[in-house]
């Protein structure tokens, strides 16, 4: 069975929604949108405590409600130069950026995507604090769009543009500390619907509409553009990963989640032969036993103990090997429950299907199971540490073990770094929103639709460039550079000047290990005019940039590679020859030749010159 036989049997379906920053002014006030450095000093801190918010249809949403529980205070650090009172929520946004509204426009005409009538700012409910304001204003730009990739028709039933949220810095069990300056950048919001039907798919999808935004005036590098993928199987759930940067690991995070999610459901289909199918069905028994431990020599029980720490036991009947079961290599139930506990602050949970272990006894368990009224088919949990917390971690810890029963519970998770993925929060609801009272709605506005980067690669290679040439200049930073230069200096082919800007200079640093920092658009322009004017060879082109790189001036590396006159090759040639008369052989000669005067002249001149001089000897 081939990949798309193993996934369509296992009825996946991925969605991705794209995430980009817009390299414009912020969304809602005329800031820069430029991220500060992390280490740098704020102008100002401050603090804030956020409550929960009801949503349009008067409910909490669940998401907001888990995140309020955390009580935690956020600490935000304000920076001149691209911060104001709006990011603080101390003054009302102004309108909606119109360059980024443009953009928006542009990218939905690009995707046949139906732009809105009338466009409404929305607020969505976030208390994790990232936004000062505890809510996310984005808006609805279009719908019903659509990519084609070979045959397949790729749908995107919604265009958002969103502000985007404010950086974590620092996040511990009692405040999160966020960098101010990445909120309120316009971030562009693309959905699929999930049509994906294979991990290949997901990163194929995922390429085509990055390189459709890289057509427009988009930011960036690390962090500016992200992929969240909303993936599901037969019998399961919807699951939203978060997270996803780097677009070479979405196929593993893909495979990783669905070795995931299978192995729940094995889970659930061992409980079931238990008896257990509803969750009503499972049973707990906590209480604190703390006692059991007063004389323990577990490093770790001790630690969570400390300040008045409690050790609570909880029993789950007929749950016994279930807690150990792996879900990823390293990974198993047992480590999706701790999670749970990290979420309050608490370093994780043991389990009994780990147990002996953690300086643990056998006679440590067995004083556990009799206090917690223990058979042998069940199994049970130890949570330590400060008993507000504890109780918190049992609760969100208990409410999980349920879903057991169940099989794939419908929620948010992130991106680790070994792409598997670990739980972050529920999956929020239509509860989180409500209109935006302070902007008044857009009207949009005619736009064009730009030229395509497949339209670009296209015509490059009409211009001689071979594919992977035409896709690197295409995808560069530096398109615009290399189209101006095409067009001032015409003697020179286009392939030529995309081949020294992208390939000779790259392979001064890679194979000659030459520092190329300092060849900028000026150095590479007096380069390419003095090829352009005869004044050196293709083959000096090289040395040129070797010289300035060795400190030379541009216009002094140039002077000291010029053309050589015919007859100042034939001297140069002849007395070359004459200081190496012990050598007999042509292509010898040809060799030591080349080396002293390469890039002076043209190579096949120099060819014909020594061989005539070995003829007439």
């Amino acid at each position: 069975m081939n990949d798309e036989e193993f996934y369509k049997e296992l009825g996946l379906k991925v969605g991705i929604e794209i995430h980009q920053q817009l390299d414009t002014k912020k969304l809602f006030c005329n800031c820069d949108s430029i991220i500060a450095d992390d280490s740098k000093k704020p102008e100002l801190i401050v603090e804030r405590f956020l409550r929960v918010q009801a949503g349009e249809t008067g409910m909490v949403d669940r998401a907001a409600i888990f995140e309020f529980k955390k009580d935690k205070k956020f600490i935000y650090h304000f920076y001149n130069e691209s911060c104001c009172l709006v990011e603080l929520d101390e003054e009302p946004p102004n309108e909606i950026n119109k360059e980024a509204l443009k953009i928006a426009f542009q990218f939905s005409k690009l995707v046949n995507a139906r732009i809105n009538d009338a466009i409404q700012v929305m607020r969505k409910t976030v208390v994790d604090g990232s936004n000062t304001s505890g809510f996310q204003r984005t808006a609805l730009i279009a719908t019903n769009g659509h990519i084609k990739i070979d045959d397949k028709e790729i749908r995107i039933p919604t265009i958002c543009l969103e502000e985007d949220a404010a950086k974590i810095i620092i996040n511990d069990e009692n405040s999160a500390t966020y960098n101010l300056s990445r909120l309120g950048i316009p971030l562009l919001e693309i959905a699929t619907e999930p049509c994906l039907k294979t991990p290949r798919e997901v990163k194929e999808a995922a390429q085509h509409l990055g390189i459709l935004l890289r057509s427009l005036k988009v930011k960036r590098g690390i962090g500016t553009i992200r992929q969240d993928i909303n993936i599901s199987i037969k019998n399961g759930n919807r699951v939203e990963i978060k997270g996803a940067q780097d677009l070479n690991s979405l196929p593993l995070i893909v495979e990783l989640e669905v070795e995931r999610q299978l192995n729940l459901l094995k889970i659930k289909e061992l409980l079931n032969k238990k008896g257990l199918k509803t969750q009503d069905d499972v049973k707990f028994f906590q209480r604190e036993i703390t006692e059991v431990f007063k004389n323990s020599e577990s490093k770790i029980i001790k630690k969570g103990i400390e300040n008045n720490g409690v050790v609570l036991g909880i029993k789950i009947e007929k749950f016994s090997g279930i807690i150990g079961f792996p879900l990823n290599k390293d990974k198993r139930l047992g480590t999706e429950l701790a999670t749970h506990c990290k979420i309050f602050g608490l370093k994780g949970l043991i389990h009994s299907d780990e147990l002996p272990n953690y300086g643990i006894t056998q006679n440590d368990i067995l004083n556990i199971r009799r206090k917690l009224g223990c058979k042998e088919e069940d199994a049970f949990i130890i949570i330590t540490g400060p008993m507000e917390r504890v109780l918190k971690a049992a609760e969100s810890v208990i409410e999980r073990i349920k879903y057991c029963v169940i099989g794939i519970p419908e929620e948010v998770r992130k991106v680790e770094e070994d792409n598997k993925t670990s739980y972050l929060r529920p999956i929020p609801g239509s509860a989180r929103m409500y209109p935006e009272t302070d902007i008044p709605f857009v009207v949009p506005f005619d736009v064009d639709a730009p030229k395509t980067l497949f339209e670009i690669i296209n015509d490059f290679e009409k211009l001689g460039l071979s594919k992977d040439l035409a896709r690197i200049c295409a995808l560069s930073k530096k398109r615009n550079f290399f189209e101006k230069l095409i067009n001032n200096y015409k003697n020179i082919p286009p392939k030529t000047i995309a081949q020294i800007m992208f390939l000779t200079i790259k392979d001064l640093k890679t194979r000659l290990k030459l520092d190329t920092s300092k060849i900028n658009d000026c150095v590479v322009e007096k380069v390419i005019s003095a090829l352009n004017q005869g004044k050196i060879s293709l083959q000096g082109v090289e040395k040129v940039f070797e010289g300035f790189i060795q400190g030379k001036s541009i216009e002094q590396a140039i002077i000291e590679n010029e053309v050589l006159s015919d007859s100042q090759i034939q001297n140069m040639i002849k007395e070359i020859v004459n200081k190496n008369s012990n050598v007999k052989n042509e292509n010898a000669m040809i060799g030591i030749v080349m080396k002293e005067i390469r890039g002076k002249a043209d190579g096949k001149r120099i060819v014909e010159i020594i061989r005539k001089f070995f003829k007439q000897k």
